[in-house]
């Protein structure tokens, strides 16, 4: 089978089901979003794979990309579909909020707003986060006009909050300068 199909060389594409809709659709601006963002997320936990205080991050971020697909075929369904996709479970957001609390619990509160900056690696997670915060916003687009997993949406909100907290954490792990908006 070749790569290519040739079949979007006019702007449309197929979600999951078959239905050919174009390529500036809701839905495949939220699910492409989703996966740019699962991207960035592997890109960072390549990254902090160099350092051995990080690791636990590391599997964090393999298990979000995993999830990330979930939600990439949850934006991708088609009207119709007849295919059983994956669901985000609500397992799935009290582990990722565990994770959350977890982080918190060991980090000193914030008395001003955080902005990205310090080392490469915080401020690459920084992008992950404000991609995420993007990917959120295009996912309730695509839900104010078609029926989407509400799990999808909720993943995602909690998504953003994990990713300001490992932004902090490697900030505190790496010994890194928190950079903080002083207006």
């Amino acid at each position: 089978m070749k790569l290519y199909t040739k079949g979007g060389d006019k702007g449309r594409t197929s979600l999951i089901g078959g239905e050919r809709v174009r390529k500036t659709d809701v839905r495949v601006e939220a699910y492409g979003t989703a996966d740019e963002l699962q991207a960035n997320i592997a890109y960072l936990a390549d990254k902090m794979s160099h350092e051995e205080s990080l690791t636990t991050y590391v599997e964090d971020c393999r298990w979000i990309c995993s999830k990330l697909m979930t939600v990439c075929s949850s934006l991708a369904i088609g009207s119709n579909c007849e295919y059983e996709i994956p669901k985000i479970s609500d397992d799935d957001i009290a582990h990722l909020e565990g994770r959350i609390d977890i982080l918190q619990s060991e980090l000193k509160p914030v008395e001003y707003f955080t902005i990205p900056g310090g080392c490469e690696l915080a401020s690459l997670c920084h992008i992950c986060r404000t991609v995420c915060r993007r990917a959120e916003r295009r996912a309730i687009e695509a839900a104010e006009n078609y029926e989407i997993d509400h799990s999808v949406l909720v993943l995602l909100n909690r998504l953003s909050d994990y990713l300001y907290a490992l932004c902090r954490t490697i900030t505190e792990r790496l010994d890194a300068e928190e950079v903080l908006w002083r207006p």
